[in-house]
């Protein structure tokens, strides 16, 4: 069964360079997007996604607060936090929600990290 990857960035451009590397890593991934942190808690819901790439700072909801939402109603959900937030704070949140904290900007390498961090639970 294909695995479904939710990618929650208020950045539209954010969105569609994720979806077209991994589109490319990853064929049979079924890749799925929300705007902000509320629209992935509704869609998550509907989708029951098995990856997250979450940003952290959006309109209404913040991701991480979505994230640990996310974590409670789909807690096998692997979420990778893609975030130019990247004080000490942020990671250390990170770490606390057991999320996986990479920096943007949302280069190749980036991607590929949470690429590689979502195929390791697979």
């Amino acid at each position: 069964m294909a695995k479904r990857l939710l990618i929650v960035d208020d950045s539209r451009v954010s969105r569609m360079i994720i979806k077209g590397k991994v589109a490319s890593l990853q064929l049979d991934w079924e890749v799925l997007e929300a705007a902000s942190g509320d629209e992935a808690v509704q869609r998550a819901l509907e989708l029951r996604p098995d990856f997250i790439t979450m940003d952290v700072n959006m309109p209404g909801m913040s991701g991480f607060d979505a994230a640990e939402r996310l974590q409670a109603l789909l807690p096998q959900a692997r979420i990778a936090m893609l975030t130019a937030n990247i004080q000490e704070s942020s990671r250390e949140r990170a770490q606390t929600l057991g999320v996986k904290f990479i920096q943007k900007p949302v280069t190749e390498a980036a991607i590929q990290q949470a690429v590689d961090y979502f195929r390791a639970s697979a």
